[in-house]
């Protein structure tokens, strides 16, 4: 049985509980909508923001890594641009040494293949010494030039992966001009000089150039997990925006009512004590 009290006005205690709920209910979906999360702090879901947390973490790990990569590309590029160079001058100084191992030459004929060996010879030192990219090259081990071996990192965890440094002056940079036509025989033996060099610079372009494919395989395969991983996070604590907004509508037409609600439980004493008063 319903009692009418001047001390309790049950039906505005009802409204006014009712009231809050709904306001409690319109802020979180206010909260929901300006921020876009439906996890926007611990307070919300504590579990799911510390995964959220976590999976942050992994995406702030992996774009580093990618960033990292893409400068050792740079190197790697540079690297694979001098080499080529070097590659090429090596088949135009084969040429020459071919028609310096011929004994019919003049004085004056070898005085010029020879000009033009030497000339060769140093526009290849210039392509090992300036493969440079922001300061270092791969294509020398002395630190004090820039060079030396490379670890960058490559995934969230910071594994490391390494790139080791030849050292070209040495290696892929062939001797002076021979002096006569058995000195240029001997350079293009199966042991000589040219094709001892030549060897190198193939292996040399060969296994930057795998480093470079690995390197790009790498930074792509990131790209995709960090889609992945977005897209994860998005289903974990992001808002369904067109939900939210059906939801605040329906709630500010519920505090409306329960607005009216509470302003005529609040008569209701009043109406009470206006008979005691006649």
């Amino acid at each position: 049985m319903a009692m009418n009290s001047v001390n309790t006005n049950l039906g505005a205690q009802v409204a006014l509980q009712s009231m809050n709920r709904t306001n409690d209910m319109l802020n979180a979906t206010q909260k929901r909508i300006s921020t876009g999360y439906r996890v926007s702090d611990a307070k919300d879901d504590g579990a799911a923001f510390a995964v959220a947390q976590s999976v942050r973490a992994d995406i702030a790990g992996l774009t580093s890594a990618n960033e990292q990569m893409g400068s050792v590309q740079g190197i790697l590029d540079t690297t694979l641009a001098g080499l080529n160079k070097v590659s090429e001058s090596m088949t135009e100084l084969r040429g020459v040494l071919v028609k310096l191992a011929d004994g019919t030459l003049s004085d004056s004929q070898r005085s010029q293949y020879q000009s033009q060996y030497e000339s060769i010879r140093t526009q290849v030192q210039n392509f090992v010494t300036d493969a440079t990219y922001n300061g270092r090259t791969l294509l020398t081990t002395s630190t004090a030039a820039g060079g030396g071996d490379i670890a960058t990192t490559r995934n969230e965890r910071a594994t490391l992966y390494t790139l080791t440094a030849v050292e070209g002056a040495s290696t892929l940079v062939v001797a002076a001009a021979p002096t006569d036509a058995a000195g240029a025989a001997s350079a293009l033996a199966a042991t000589g000089d040219f094709t001892t060099t030549m060897s190198a610079v193939n292996t040399a372009l060969n296994t930057f150039g795998n480093a470079s494919n690995y390197l790009e395989n790498q930074m792509s395969y990131n790209k995709e997990k960090l889609d992945s991983l977005n897209t994860g996070l998005g289903s974990l604590i992001d808002a369904d925006l067109a939900k939210e907004s059906a939801a605040l509508q329906a709630l500010q037409i519920k505090q409306q009512l329960g607005t009216q609600a509470l302003g005529i439980a609040n008569q209701s004493p009043q109406g009470l004590l206006s008979l005691f008063r006649g």
